[in-house]
């Protein structure tokens, strides 16, 4: 009776995470009558590919892909290169007000994005850095690498140092030990760490929508957003549907490639064996 309860717990989570992306999915694939008929038509009676041809026909959605993809590549790597040593520093050399600085980054992670709005707007048109990809870059690095040091650090605090001291014995520097002999051991951290940073940054709107207006520069977030119908009083239920597929489709494929590593990244020093 207790297993029976736990599957059918099981399903019902399951079945109530994936129900609005389901939705979604047939939604993209209904013709517009079945999206518009009442009552609700849940499967779809013709299957069309008509709102995700729609969507590269009226617009470059292409583009918008390779401007998120850009974007949060970018920004995960400078996050991720920057927060390693910076984590390892703090896990390791012990530098002169350390607690402080954890404080500081711990006070930082608690803060919501939104509250920094209008400070990185000043910032922006004091840079003139409108409708430019560092607009985005520059909040996204910086927004993600208070996480980032938090949790390599944590990583790099339950190795061993024996392994470093044996290490410094062959000849290595701080350095080398890092690049060669750390990171390689901490490789499902920055995966894990560096999809956090990933997916924070292709799903991204309030900064994207503000700091870029050039079409050809928008990201998926925003452009899904701000499709339009035939007129002002039609909503384009399909192919908002079909770019919410599209977008949420890399991540997915992102996730399903690295989950053995997320793993591994989630439960390390879950168990000391």
């Amino acid at each position: 009776m207790k297993k029976i309860l736990l599957w059918m717990a099981i399903i019902f989570v399951v079945v109530f995470s994936l129900a609005p992306a389901l939705w979604q999915l047939l939604t993209s694939f209904k013709v517009n009558e079945d999206i518009s008929k009442f009552p609700t038509i849940y499967f779809p009676t013709r299957i069309t590919l008509s709102h995700y041809t729609e969507l590269f026909i009226r617009r470059p959605f292409w583009r918008y892909i390779l401007n998120s993809a850009f974007v949060s590549i970018l920004s995960t790597v400078f996050a991720l290169g920057i927060g390693a040593p910076a984590a390892y520093a703090l896990a390791r050399l012990r530098p002169r007000g350390q607690n402080i600085i954890l404080a500081g980054i711990l006070i930082v992670t608690l803060f919501p994005g939104i509250l920094l709005f209008l400070g990185l707007l000043e910032i922006i048109q004091f840079l003139r850095l409108g409708n430019n990809y560092l607009a985005l870059i520059i909040p996204y690095t910086a927004i993600n690498l208070p996480l980032t040091i938090l949790v390599l650090r944590s990583f790099f605090e339950q190795l061993p140092k024996d392994l470093e001291d044996s290490a410094r014995v062959d000849g290595y520097n701080t350095w080398q030990m890092l690049t060669q002999i750390i990171l390689p051991m901490t490789l499902p951290a920055l995966v894990t760490t560096g999809i956090l940073t990933f997916i924070f940054a292709w799903n991204e709107f309030i900064f994207a929508l503000t700091f870029i207006t050039r079409e050809e520069m928008k990201t998926i977030p925003v452009a899904a957003a701000q499709l339009s119908g035939a007129s002002t009083f039609e909503i384009p239920y399909g192919p908002i549907a079909a770019a919410t597929v599209l977008g949420t489709l890399p991540l997915v494929l992102l996730v399903l490639f690295f989950q053995r590593k997320i793993v591994q990244g989630l439960t390390a020093g879950a168990v000391k064996g």
